[in-house]
């Protein structure tokens, strides 16, 4: 290796005057050098840049297309197992992943391999980097107490625990509380659709009220879509189903009047089937005041099981019905059987809802 103190130090721009490549561009380019520097550039973080002579460089390798060009080390010093390693700036190891102990201990890394580079302290004496990835990762303490390891959701079992009673002593007291709603003005609803997105339509309508009176319950004959092959697989409608169905502008009057008369509209996963009715409306104000009606079955049962069921992962309504040992009526995914199991979730999770 060419001791780095014989190599001239230019500017950058001295540098790209005498046509210069630097060891950036050589990798930019697909090429190597075939003889060492011919000068060196400090950049203003004190990392050194090398150039190269364009007259002694080839094309790389592919399989080194990618790779930087090793560079001279600066000052380099060799350790007692015989490892050579260059000194570097902080800002030039930061960006390499190389840390010093104390901040690696910081970051909770155990040091288990050699120094990879190091700096000077004003007073010339030496600091270490070591690559955080040869460290070994330490448990990380409880971000609440700071002294026990954590367990879930960044926190120790202990603070775990007391915070998850916690909750649940206040999600049991909003879902046991008294909402004195009417049962005839609480309506459920649900939709099947052609697919999830927004330019898809919908292929049939449920609704009921509180007392389990079923309101609607129709086929909606699409406007444009003529073929739902993936979502026919989950509910069954088929083209054919919906050949003599009327088309949601025919219901659209009864849907306003029912949702209208309405103190509340909840569904299980409120969004998707708003983001679809709401367009029976012709302006934004319309839909917002329908929005602030409505609530959603699978928030509050995703809250209830957080507080009580943390082990489950699945939240889809056939969850639902399972964990809170509910029976369906009807075939699940048609719209009728979903909306009376959302009613039945809705009143399993509200025992209180009513005024009666």
């Amino acid at each position: 290796m060419e001791d780095p103190t014989q190599i001239p130090v230019l500017t950058a721009e001295q540098a790209e005057s005498r046509h210069y490549l630097s060891g950036e561009l050589l990798e930019t380019m697909h090429l190597e050098a075939q003889k060492p520097p011919v000068a060196q550039v400090l950049s203003a973080d004190g990392t050194v840049i090398y150039y190269y002579d364009p007259r002694h460089v080839r094309e790389a390798p592919p399989e080194n297309w990618y790779q930087r060009p090793a560079e001279p080390l600066v000052e380099p010093i060799e350790l007692e197992d015989g490892k050579v390693i260059g000194r570097m700036s902080t800002k030039r190891a930061a960006a390499l992943n190389y840390y010093t102990k104390e901040r690696l201990a910081q970051m909770h890394y155990d040091v288990v391999a050699a120094p990879v580079g190091y700096t000077k302290r004003f007073d010339r004496s030496i600091i270490y980097f070591y690559d955080k990835s040869e460290a070994i990762r330490q448990p990380l303490p409880c971000v609440k107490c700071g002294k026990d390891i954590r367990y879930r959701h960044k926190l120790c079992r202990a603070c775990y625990e007391k915070e998850m009673e916690q909750r649940r002593i206040e999600g049991d007291a909003y879902r046991n509380a008294y909402y004195h709603a009417k049962r005839e003005k609480t309506l459920f609803f649900d939709l099947e659709l052609t697919g999830v997105y927004d330019h898809d339509e919908i292929l049939s309508i449920s609704v009921t009220d509180g007392t389990g009176k079923i309101l609607m319950d129709t086929l909606v004959r699409p406007t444009h879509k003529r073929k739902w092959r993936e979502t026919e697989k989950i509910h069954g409608i088929t083209p054919e189903m919906v050949v003599d169905a009327p088309f949601l502008k025919d219901l659209t009057p009864e849907i306003k009047r029912l949702f209208a008369g309405a103190d509340a509209i909840i569904a299980y996963g409120i969004a998707t089937d708003y983001s679809h009715i709401k367009y029976i409306y012709e302006t934004e104000a319309e839909r917002q005041k329908l929005r602030r009606k409505t609530k959603c079955a699978a928030i509050e049962y995703n809250r209830y099981v957080q507080e009580h069921h943390p082990e489950l992962t699945h939240l889809s309504l056939t969850d639902a019905m399972e964990t809170l040992g509910l029976s369906w009526d009807g075939v699940a995914h048609t719209s009728i059987a979903d909306t009376i199991a959302c009613a039945k979730v809705w009143e399993a999770l509200f025992p209180h809802y009513y005024e009666d």
